[in-house]
């Protein structure tokens, strides 16, 4: 712990006879980079929605003559080995669809299409006029979906399909199957729902959503509404893709919004311009940092009376001067101000007294610099310096007693302040601002993860210690 042994003042130095300069430096604005979740969501039902709009109900249909049914087979006889003729069919058919059906986990976008296959071998060898066969079938195409750098969707897919029962007759004791018939179209079919599927993706308006937070986010929400009040500016200049998560039917763009935050202490600023919608850059891993700063402030106010009531209690007991002896003081008005160099001025209306000797009293002017460890709130005062001494009578007496280890200590003690109360109220305070705030047709949260504070100012405002806060913040559009 510092401690303040005697005001600093040598025997020949002259004294001013003014008050020490008021300043008038505000406190500093902070800027800071941080990058805050702007996550677009959308319901898959609507895509199945649009899915079911855009493919039509009848998939294909086939016809092909003089296809092979039934290939030819040696038999055995008795005498003889015989070899059956191939058999030629007629092929006829229709494939159709039912509802398609949209899911997903993780990363992965579940397109699911039931088929309904009727298929028919007519003029079989010219014995049977016609044979039909029915199978169902579902495909599953699994997506990759991506986004380029102008937002325009697009999708990698594999495809599985199974048959229930595939297309089938029996002719002759012969299993004649059609698979590989509908195999080919079905090939067809999925390459159509390929392009088809970027189109519907577009239909999303995952750009024009984003477009609408990014303008919306051109703002300023309040960190602390008074004493003083505290704003927080954000200006985005960048947004990045982090890729996209499907949970319980809603697919997740997980977007990234770069920007800088400006702490303004004073009136809420005006809204900094937005500007157009920037191309997407890659982002490695998604990611959410918000970072601020906001100032705890003793003003010079309340500093006041907590000086002057030490004062009075330690004026119940004489000062040993010495070469003088016990002193008696009488403490008037007390002003406290900042001014330059980072110090403040103390201002102390006083009169002092030697036993049967005429009082002297006038106003010593003092000025001290606060000095604090990084991260600690315990502030102290140091480098306690005579400035000026004016309406004096008896200055010498003044400021003999101004240079006592017994004064100069009572004022360091007063002033010396603990800011983890007025620190733990502004954290719950800020916790609760930034927890969830709207703002338009946006609501901004955030979550505090850790604070630090850095060293004491006193500047024109009063006593000022950084704050330097660090969390995750997310941007949500509201549903309309």
């Amino acid at each position: 712990m510092l401690l303040i042994g005697q005001i600093v003042l040598s025997a020949c130095q002259p004294v001013r006879h003014e008050a020490p300069i008021r300043a008038v430096d505000a406190i500093p604005s902070s800027l800071q980079e941080t990058i805050i979740a702007v996550p677009i969501r959308a319901k898959l039902d609507r895509l199945g929605l649009a899915l079911n709009r855009a493919i039509p109900r009848r998939l294909w249909a086939i016809d092909k003559a003089d296809q092979l049914c039934v290939p030819a087979k040696r038999v055995k006889l008795v005498f003889a080995h015989v070899k059956t003729p191939d058999v030629t069919c007629r092929i006829v058919g229709n494939v159709t669809r039912g509802t398609i059906t949209v899911s997903g986990a993780g990363q992965d976008l579940i397109v699911s299409i039931p088929m309904h296959a009727t298929i028919s071998a007519k003029d079989v060898g010219g014995i049977l006029k016609q044979e039909t066969a029915q199978a169902d079938a579902r495909v599953h195409i699994r997506l990759r979906l991506d986004l380029a750098d102008d937002w325009t969707p697009s999708a990698a897919a594999s495809i599985a399909y199974d048959w229930v029962d595939p297309p089938h007759v029996r002719f002759l004791g012969h299993r004649i199957e059609f698979t590989s018939k509908a195999d080919d179209k079905l090939k067809g079919v999925i390459a159509a729902l390929k392009r088809t599927l970027p189109n519907e993706l577009a239909r999303l308006h995952t750009k024009e959503r984003a477009a609408q937070a990014w303008r919306k986010a051109f703002t300023s929400i309040q960190l602390n509404e008074s004493n003083p009040p505290v704003w927080m500016q954000i200006t985005p200049h960048a947004l990045s893709y982090g890729g996209y998560t499907i949970t319980r039917g809603e697919l997740t763009l997980n977007l990234g919004m770069r920007a800088a935050t400006k702490t303004i202490v004073g009136p809420r600023p005006s809204d900094p311009p937005a500007t157009p919608l920037p191309r997407l850059h890659r982002a490695r891993e998604r990611a959410s940092r918000v970072l601020f700063t906001i100032p705890v402030i003793a003003d010079y106010g309340e500093l006041e009376p907590v000086l002057a009531r030490a004062l009075a209690k330690r004026a119940r007991r004489p000062f040993e001067v010495p070469g003088i002896g016990p002193v008696y003081a009488t403490f008037g008005k007390v002003v406290i101000y900042g001014t330059l160099g980072g110090r403040i001025a103390v201002g102390l209306t006083f009169s002092a007294a030697r036993p049967g000797v005429r009082s002297s009293h006038g106003t010593i002017w003092l000025t001290a610099r606060p000095i604090n460890e990084m991260n600690s709130r315990h502030v102290e005062f140091s480098e306690l310096e005579i400035s000026g001494i004016t309406d004096s009578t008896g200055a010498g007496l003044l400021i003999k007693l101004a240079n006592t280890p017994g004064l100069s200590a009572t004022i360091a003690d007063a002033l010396a302040q603990n800011f983890s109360r007025d620190y733990d109220r502004l954290l719950d305070k800020v916790g609760r601002a930034m927890a969830e705030k709207r703002v338009g047709d946006i609501v901004i949260r955030a979550h505090i993860v850790d604070m630090r504070t850095g060293q004491i100012q006193a500047v024109g405002r009063g006593v000022y210690l950084p704050v330097w806060g660090r969390g995750t913040a997310s941007i949500a559009l509201l549903p309309r």
